[in-house]
């Protein structure tokens, strides 16, 4: 089943049981989708949805992290509910690990010898591990990498 139809398919499901916040998220998921399909103006592939999913995803952290910071912690637990509910439709995440061991490979594998290839060594993670790595991690790690 397509990440797509898998969406729909919540979304109905959602609808039916009445989980009045389930739908809302997947609506906005939906509506996001919908907007980037019209911008490129043909259908989404399973990866371009990721993506989507993924900048949901990392606007609600930047919106949970603004509200704590703020005192508002009654909007932040909103903000963490549909976290949850979003991240459920990305892959697992690479464990620091994994993302060591991806950085090290890779850095190996293009011969990066310096911060000049830090974009090339960032984009071909990102790349071959769409949705499942955080890029703040990834570009302290490769930096850290690359420096030393």
């Amino acid at each position: 089943m397509s990440l797509s139809e898998r969406l729909e398919k919540d979304y109905l499901t959602a609808f039916k049981a009445k989980k009045t916040d389930e739908v809302a998220v997947l609506r906005m998921l939906k509506a996001a989708v919908k907007n980037k399909q019209v911008d490129l103006r043909r259908e989404l592939t399973d990866s371009e949805i990721l993506d989507v999913v993924a900048k949901q995803v990392k606007q609600r952290q930047e919106s949970i992290d603004q509200f704590r910071a703020a005192g508002r912690i009654d909007l932040a637990e909103i903000e963490e509910r549909e976290h949850l509910l979003l991240r459920a439709y990305l892959p697992t995440a690479l464990s620091s690990q994994e993302l060591e061991e991806a950085v090290a490979m890779t850095i190996q594998t293009l011969g990066a010898s310096g911060m000049k290839d830090m974009g090339k060594v960032m984009n071909a993670i990102m790349g071959e591990h769409a949705g499942r790595v955080d890029g703040k991690e990834l570009s302290a790690l490769v930096r850290a990498k690359l420096s030393s």
